[in-house]
């Protein structure tokens, strides 16, 4: 399957961040304290950071979680906390992403164990191991793009950490050493035969950082572009520091820092960045100056969506719904989007650019789920819809809403062309990130069908006339998982009997039992849209069904994806071709809820 990141770098080089040690400590951190720690004491100015990069130019961010193994989080006391650390320090990450909307990868950093391996040192082969792959793990689940191994000094480390990557996931992974003036690292490694070992360990991208400034790292990184086969990466210090006043000090600029980086990309370097040292100000100097390099310019998107035509005209807002004469008259294949947390659409824009042109009939766009704050979803379905000419499936909850502002709302949504609603009562506050807020809930989702059903008679809840009627589809949910299956389906006969147009079930992962359901409600007369959630790793799958309510994942589709090993991603995506093609006798079209963004598995999945 296409891999974004890897695709993007045949492209040209890409720039990374720089330093997050750094950063805090500028922050009034103290090199004392264990820095990933501060991804759960003080997890804002973490990810205040990350968009301080992401403004800079980087396309590639790194986690905060460089020394958050075991070994290293027990020497705080912490050892106790390594899954949640990282997978906070995952989440900070692509929250800030999310934030900015703007297109770039983040990578999952893992360091050494900071003890020696035996027989120099106690930590054994199984130990370490063990450590590499708990770390790996909680980032995958965070969902990072690709993992990225960093200030190695000792090869044979460095190659346990590459084998436990390929053991944990099907990610690419970038494998880096450091090295001292010398060109070798403190275990004797020339630059050649660290290259070579780790691209014999199925490395995507070798590599150097820290080590010294960056005027000795380019011969580093010429010598393992010389060795041939393989990416390479470049991330130095920002010179050596000084100690002033008690606070260690760098003094590189980001000029220098930039000419370097030029230097590394007419050089070969595919990755470059910085290490101890750089700040947001190197990584703008880095872009300026490789924005005139002779490879691609890091400025390109990494999505291969097609691009947003500003110019293309909007389809008029009295339009009917393309998905009403669709459905029941062939398979309807619908994509679940979260709009952005920021203000900016541009990357959700491509994604449904991309979703249009593998044919997908529409996208759904998710109302703040998890009762997080996100843009509005009439927004984004107003802009997609606007700017594509795509269908949008607004998810409507009535939990922040009060009758009036329902009905205004959906009267608006109307006015801007949107067609078709799903009718949810919505996740409670207490879930998300304000659990202070006030629900409302005038009404549920049954109520909600209703006043839509009325809108379009031409008349609000109160029987007032609104004066031309609307045309909404109406569609509505069912969780064949519930604990209370009695309760859900019998408020789903009520959902029926509301006037609901269509109906998407939660996601299902065999047919056993959404026939089971199927056979409980007796026949129904509205089209069903089936709900897949492509699993991404067997972690992923023991997390859905072990945490995420509503989610049941049958043992033998789990044990295939324990199986798969380091092709998770592979193996989800043919469990969810099989799952569709086995049930499309029974249903009129598919749901799909891609997790971590990853859009493009939808278009592996269709084929």
């Amino acid at each position: 399957m296409q891999n974004l990141f890897l695709e993007r770098l045949r492209r040209g080089a890409i720039l990374a961040d720089g330093a997050m040690g750094t950063m805090l400590y500028a922050r009034g951190v103290s090199y004392e304290r264990c820095f990933e720690e501060v991804n759960l004491s003080r997890p804002s100015l973490v990810e205040e950071i990350h968009s301080s990069y992401i403004v800079a130019g980087a396309e590639l961010i790194e986690t905060n979680s460089f020394g958050a193994n075991r070994l290293k989080l027990t020497e705080h006391g912490l050892g106790d906390r390594v899954r949640e650390i990282n997978l906070k320090a995952a989440k900070l990450a692509r929250a800030a992403r999310e934030t900015a909307g703007v297109d770039v990868f983040v990578a999952g950093s893992v360091g050494p164990l900071g003890k020696p391996l035996a027989p120099i040192g106690q930590v054994g082969v199984d130990e370490a191991t063990a450590a590499f792959e708990e770390q790996m793990g909680a980032l995958l689940e965070g969902g990072v793009d690709l993992i990225l191994l960093e200030t190695f000094g000792d090869l044979e480390e460095l190659s346990l950490a590459v084998k436990a990557a390929r053991r944990v996931c099907g990610l690419p992974v970038v494998a880096q050493a450091t090295f001292a003036e010398d060109g070798v690292t403190v275990a004797g490694d020339t630059p050649e035969e660290v290259a070579r070992t780790l691209m014999s360990l199925g490395a995507d991208v070798v590599g150097v950082n820290c080590s010294v400034g960056p005027g000795p790292m380019l011969d580093v990184v010429r010598r393992m572009v010389a060795a041939g086969g393989v990416a390479v990466s470049a991330m130095p210090n920002a010179g050596l520091p000084a100690r002033v006043g008690g606070r260690l000090l760098y003094f590189t600029t980001p000029q220098y820092i930039g000419e370097y980086a030029l230097h590394f990309a007419q050089a070969g370097s595919r990755l470059i960045g910085g290490c101890c040292g750089t700040t947001p100000a190197h990584v703008a100097a880095m872009k300026t100056a490789l924005a005139g390099a002779a490879t691609p310019s890091v400025q390109q998107s990494w999505a291969v969506a097609a691009p947003v035509q500003e110019s293309e005209p909007a389809p008029a807002v009295g339009e009917p719904s393309t998905l009403k004469d669709k459905l029941g008259k062939k398979f309807v294949v619908s994509v679940e989007m979260d709009p952005p947390r920021g203000a900016n659409p541009t990357k959700l824009l491509k994604a449904a650019a991309l979703l249009k042109d593998v044919g997908v009939d529409a996208v759904n766009i998710a109302d703040s789920p998890m009762a997080r704050v996100r843009m509005s979803c009439l927004a984004m379905g107003f802009l997609i819809k606007q700017r594509l000419g795509l269908e949008t499936i607004l998810h409507f909850t009535t939990r922040d809403r009060n009758l009036m502002a329902i009905q205004s709302e959906l009267i608006g949504a109307h006015a801007v062309g949107i067609r078709a609603i799903l009718a949810l009562t919505g996740d409670p506050p207490r879930l998300g990130d304000y659990p202070s807020a006030t629900a409302v809930y005038d009404v549920d989702s049954i109520g909600l069908i209703q006043i839509l059903k009325r809108l379009n008679e031409g008349k609000d809840w109160r029987g007032n006339s609104t004066g031309e009627p609307t045309d909404f589809l109406v569609g509505c949910a069912l969780n064949p998982n519930a604990d209370d299956l009695e309760l859900e389906l019998e408020r789903f006969r009520r959902k029926l009997e509301a006037g609901a147009d269509f109906v998407m079930t939660q996601p299902l992962y065999d047919v056993e039992t959404l026939l089971r359901t199927l056979d409980r409600v007796g026949k129904v007369k509205v089209p069903i849209l089936l709900g897949v959630l492509p699993l991404q790793s067997s972690r992923h799958a023991e997390y859905l069904h072990n945490e995420v309510p509503g989610i049941t994942i049958p043992d033998w589709v789990r044990d295939r994806m324990r199986q798969a090993g380091e092709h998770g991603v592979e193996e989800g995506v043919a469990l969810a071709r099989e799952f569709l093609q086995e049930a499309r006798a029974y249903v009129q079209g598919a749901y799909l809820m891609p997790s971590f963004g990853r859009f493009e598995q939808c278009a592996e999945i269709l084929k």
